[in-house]
């Protein structure tokens, strides 16, 4: 944060920093307050780093090649859930950027943007709804820092709700920033307010009932989007 992210800017471009860091961040493997954190969100408040979260085997396959070729120092964070994914690369992918976020899943009612170890959940939430015949759209933020905001802002103007789902917490969380973004962009198509699906604001238990009760879950996610889409009334 004090000399990768800055070395570009102070020499005035004469001298690049292409430094790889990998990092593990999350929650749900029971590894108590200490070890549970995800604070991928401090590191993309600093201009100058790029951050980067794989949810997809793809993802953590291909973005690695993508930071080791950027001259600019660049920050993975692998959610520790996915280490045990496993599957067959897609033969077609060759490569991925690391520039902008995917629409994982297409829909028309509400739009509900994650990352990382979340967007399983999420995509789990997006079935659950479906069944209900709610159709949700998911994207993976895929980057954190810088967001791909005409994405999100193109997504939420289709489906005219979000739903922000952040495994860290609510307070000055990624979440934050990205509702505050959307607000400035495409206040006036939201037709309900943007709604965040957090951590709880607590330290991360180690009880795995309690850890599970802290994170966002699929139940959780899909409740929020109904609530958006069908209001009680």
């Amino acid at each position: 944060m004090n000399n990768a992210a800055t070395l570009a800017h102070m020499s005035g471009g004469q001298f690049a920093v292409p430094l790889v860091i990998r990092m593990a961040t999350g929650a749900g493997k029971q590894l108590a307050a200490q070890h549970s954190h995800s604070l991928e969100g401090w590191y993309a408040h600093v201009p100058g780093l790029r951050v980067l979260a794989p949810a997809t085997l793809e993802d953590a396959r291909y973005m690695l090649a993508a930071a080791l070729a950027d001259p600019n120092p660049v920050l993975i964070f692998e959610h520790v859930m996915l280490y045990n994914a496993s599957g067959e690369l897609d033969p077609a992918v060759e490569a991925v950027d690391i520039a902008q976020a995917k629409i994982r899943r297409p829909g028309r009612d509400v739009t509900l943007i994650t990352y990382g170890g979340s967007l399983p959940k999420t995509l789990a939430a997006a079935q659950q709804l479906a069944a209900d015949g709610i159709e949700a759209e998911v994207i993976d933020l895929r980057v954190l820092r810088p967001l791909d905001l005409p994405t999100l802002a193109g997504s939420v103007a289709r489906t005219h709700r979000c739903v922000i789902v952040d495994e860290g917490w609510k307070t000055g969380s990624l979440s934050a920033e990205i509702a505050a973004s959307l607000v400035e962009t495409v206040f006036y198509e939201l037709d309900a307010p943007i709604a965040r699906v957090c951590a709880q604001e607590v330290p991360i238990p180690y009880a795995a009932h309690l850890e599970q009760a802290a994170l966002p879950q699929p139940a959780t996610i899909a409740a929020a989007a109904r609530d958006l889409v069908r209001p009680a009334s």
